[in-house]
C-alpha cells in the first residue's frame, strides 16, 4: 500500500479536479448521454489523457460495452496474450486482474510487453471496495523524465526482452492465448515476433524483446512503455525466487525480465523505477457506476490492496 501515494494532480482555478466531470444531474441515460457528447468526452481524454465520468445511469454490463463503443468509435478489443488471470464477460468485457484482495497490483501499461496493445481503456466501478481497491494511476510522460538518465538510458539503448515460462506456476498458455491448440500458438508468435520453445512436449517458453520507451502517435511525447518491473524476477518475494531458483533454475522461472542484448537487470534499478512509479501515483475513490476512460500510452494503472466485494470491468480498443 505504500507505493500508492498521493502527488498534486491539474486543478482547476476552483480547486476542483477538471478531469472529474460529474454528470449526475442528468436525467437521461447514460448511454444516451454519451451519444450526445460522444466528441466531448473524447477531446476530454485527448486534452488530459483520462477523464472520469461521475454519476451516469448505467443498468448493465452490456450498456457499458456500448458505451466504450460509442466513445471509442470502434469495438472492442479481445484481450489476448494475456499475462494475468480475468473472467470475460460478454461483449469483450472483462473483470479488471482477480487476484488475491490481499495483494497491490503495480502500476502498468496494459501489454506494454507486446507489441499491439490496447490505445484507450475503460474502467467500469460496479462495486466499490469498502477499503482500498482504488485504481492508482500515473502518467507515463512523468515517470520517463524521473528515472535517473543512467538507467533510462540504458533501457532506451537495449530495450527489454520478457521470458515466460507457462504451467503450474503462471497462466498455463491454454489460457494466455486462448487456444488449445499448438499450432494457433505458433502462428500467433510467428505473426507478433516472439520466439518461442516446446519444453518436454506440453511445455511452453517464450521471449519477446520490445523497446522499453516509446513515442506517443498524437503528442510526439516520449512514454515509459514497458513492464519490466512487473516481469522482472525481483519483483516476487525474495525467498520464493530463491526457492524456485534451487528448485527449477532461473531459466526455469514463471517470468523474468532481462536488457534487449539477454544480459541482467541490476534489482536495484528495478527498485529505482519502483520508486519513481511510487512518487508518482495517484487515485480516485471509486464510486459506484465511475467510467474511468484512459489513453493506455499516457497513463499507467495499477490497482490497491482492498476488503469487502469488489467489482471493476474492463474493456479496450
Amino acid at each position: 500500500m505504500d507505493q500508492l501515494l498521493a502527488i498534486d494532480m491539474d486543478f482547476c482555478t476552483d480547486n476542483s479536479d477538471c478531469r472529474v466531470h460529474d454528470m449526475s444531474a442528468q436525467k437521461q441515460s447514460g448511454l444516451a448521454w454519451v451519444k450526445a457528447n460522444t466528441d466531448l468526452i473524447n477531446d476530454w481524454v485527448n486534452q488530459d489523457g483520462l477523464a472520469l465520468l461521475r454519476g451516469l445511469n448505467i443498468v448493465s454490463t452490456h450498456q457499458f460495452s456500448t458505451i466504450l463503443e460509442t466513445i471509442f468509435g470502434e469495438p472492442l478489443k479481445q484481450y489476448v496474450y494475456r499475462s494475468s488471470p480475468r473472467t470475460a464477460l460478454k461483449n469483450n468485457i472483462y473483470t479488471t486482474t482477480e487476484y488475491h484482495a490481499d495483494q497491490v497490483i503495480l502500476q502498468h501499461n496494459e501489454n506494454a510487453y507486446s507489441n499491439s496493445w490496447p490505445k484507450r481503456m475503460g474502467f467500469f466501478c460496479v462495486v466499490p471496495a469498502t477499503t482500498g481497491g482504488n485504481t492508482p494511476l500515473a502518467d507515463s510522460r512523468a515517470v520517463y523524465n524521473h528515472i535517473p538518465m543512467r538507467i533510462r538510458e540504458k533501457f532506451e539503448r537495449l530495450g527489454v526482452m520478457y521470458v515466460r515460462n507457462y504451467g503450474d506456476i503462471d497462466l498455463p498458455w491454454q489460457e494466455v492465448f486462448q487456444t488449445q491448440s499448438k499450432s494457433d500458438v505458433e502462428h500467433y508468435c510467428h505473426a507478433n515476433d516472439i520466439q518461442f520453445e516446446w519444453v518436454d512436449g506440453d511445455k511452453l517458453q517464450t521471449r519477446q524483446c520490445r523497446p522499453a520507451v516509446v513515442t506517443h502517435p498524437s503528442s510526439g511525447e516520449k512514454v515509459w512503455f514497458n513492464q519490466a518491473h512487473l516481469f522482472h524476477c525481483s519483483s516476487m518475494d525474495s525467498a520464493v525466487v530463491q526457492s524456485m531458483r534451487s528448485s527449477i533454475g532461473e531459466a526455469n522461472l514463471p517470468r523474468n525480465a532481462y536488457y534487449g542484448d539477454g544480459t541482467d537487470i541490476d534489482p536495484q534499478d528495478i527498485a529505482a523505477i519502483n520508486d519513481v512509479y511510487r512518487g508518482l501515483t495517484f487515485s480516485y475513490q471509486w464510486q459506484r457506476n465511475d467510467i474511468l476512460l484512459l489513453d493506455n500510452m499516457l497513463y499507467t494503472h495499477g490497482r490497491e490492496a482492498y476488503s469487502g466485494p469488489r467489482k471493476v470491468l474492463v474493456g479496450m480498443a
